[in-house]
């Protein structure tokens, strides 16, 4: 059963890259599954209602029913309910990206990523997990939400990669630097973890969950406006922090 399900997400994250529709035969051979594999996928799918077979040959594509379910769902969720328009208004305000992750232990997954105006731009793929916890500011944010316990076998057990010659590798530097974000409510990176990348981010508590907004943007569109971004990235933070269940 986990087989199936993870290659149905597969054969409609392929239509979603190739943007065209796909045989049988074409779907086999880019997921690299066997013919009779792909056969069970594309039949549930298109007995669901989720695939229509178009006239060239025999080639499939996606209906707009997933598009319906997927938009029933989005509408409705609470988090967005809640975070989205604010959110908005952060990324109108700093004409940069602005992005929403959700902690989960020692990972938290991208829940929203909202685009600036500008052509060069940086932004993460909903779903993906913040990579680089001591590099990124939204891991160290993540980081700076553990008890000492957990941030210490953190240290002591994660070789702190360099990506650029800013990465911090020295976990007593690591710890001092994340300290000092708790301490004034944002956490930065200052292109450590790629080359003329500066991003920003800050953790709020809604209903026992722990969030994170990260603002991020070329450096040298978003240095200059530094202070004012994170005096709007701590202000939107505080604002939609509930209060409640800090660790």
């Amino acid at each position: 059963m986990t087989n199936m399900v993870a290659r149905t997400l597969s054969v409609l994250q392929l239509f979603a890259a190739q943007k065209r529709p796909l045989s049988s035969a074409d779907i086999a051979s880019m997921l690299d599954i066997a013919a009779s594999s792909c056969h069970d996928v594309v039949s549930v799918l298109e007995a669901r209602g989720y695939l229509y077979k178009s006239r060239r040959r025999a080639c499939w594509y996606p209906t707009r029913r997933l598009f319906e379910v997927a938009e029933s769902i989005a509408v409705n969720d609470p988090v967005m309910v809640r975070m989205l328009s604010p959110l908005r208004q952060l990324r109108h305000a700093v004409d940069e990206s602005v992005l929403l992750s959700k902690i989960d232990g020692l990972q938290a997954m991208y829940l929203l990523a909202l685009e600036p105006s500008h052509q060069l731009r940086y932004l993460a793929d909903v779903g993906d997990r913040v990579r680089s916890l001591h590099a990124a500011s939204a891991g160290k944010a993540l980081l700076g939400s553990l008890h000492d316990a957990a941030l210490n076998e953190f240290l002591e057990s994660t070789q702190l990669t360099r990506f650029t010659p800013l990465t911090i590798t020295s976990a007593s530097v690591l710890r001092e630097d994340i300290a000092m974000g708790n301490a004034r409510g944002w956490f930065l990176n200052a292109e450590e973890s790629e080359p003329s990348l500066t991003t920003l981010s800050s953790r709020l508590r809604w209903q026992m969950a722990t969030y994170i907004v990260t603002i991020a943007g070329p450096t040298a569109r978003l240095q200059p406006n530094l202070a004012a971004a994170c005096q709007l990235l701590t202000g939107l933070c505080r604002q939609l922090d509930d209060g409640l269940s800090r660790p």
